[in-house]
């Protein structure tokens, strides 16, 4: 009986410890929202262009932005944006200048200059789209900003998480797409890698 005490002790502090790491992480439904400092880098939500599965970007704070990379090398990461009365719920980045502060407010001014009947009254925030490593989709560590502006508040109600149905609506004309680094638009393209769910949420949320 006294080899099993131990044991019996291990078992009981094991089990603890796995419900006091649950009980701290985050809950499977919750939904990540805005950037997080971590060390040196910003990270941010996205998603899985390919899957719409929930990715994680990290974006090193002192690197040159606008990149200086030749355009060969560039892949899209795209902002669904979504106007004022959208439903579309929990967004990526919230309000202007919002929970994403460093590119809310630019995002926004762009969706009420190129269409104002849908944004001129507001937005309410965004998303990312980019094709993660092994997705197959189109990958690189050079992003060049691609975004999706509906062409209606009923359009915007969907939720668009992947790259299929960004190509659906721009085919339905419900939405349309601007790239920044082509045809006089400015340069936007910026460095970032895809890491674990855990940095993000060990990060500092950015205010």
């Amino acid at each position: 009986m006294v080899g099993l005490i131990p044991r019996r002790l291990a078992a009981g502090l094991f089990a603890a410890g796995l419900v006091l790491a649950v009980a701290a992480a985050p809950t499977a439904a919750a939904t990540p929202s805005g950037e997080r400092m971590h060390g040196q880098s910003s990270i941010e939500p996205v998603y899985d262009d390919v899957t719409g599965a929930v990715a994680f970007l990290a974006t090193p704070i002192h690197v040159a932005n606008p990149v200086n990379t030749n355009p060969r090398a560039w892949a899209p990461i795209y902002l669904p944006v979504y106007p004022t009365g959208s439903t579309v719920g929990t967004l990526d980045c919230m309000g202007i200048p919002g929970n994403c502060p460093d590119h809310d407010g630019l995002v926004a001014g762009v969706a009420a200059s190129v269409m104002p009947g849908t944004y001129g009254d507001g937005v309410i925030g965004h998303d990312h789209l980019v094709a993660v490593p092994g997705s197959g989709g189109d990958f690189n560590i050079a992003w060049q900003p691609v975004l999706v502006l509906f062409t209606s508040k009923a359009a915007a109600n969907e939720h668009i998480t992947t790259l299929a149905q960004i190509k659906a609506a721009v085919a339905r004309h419900d939405a349309i797409e601007v790239w920044t680094g082509v045809n006089g638009a400015p340069n936007l393209t910026f460095h970032c890698s895809v890491v674990p769910a855990v940095v993000y949420w060990n990060g500092t949320p950015v205010s």
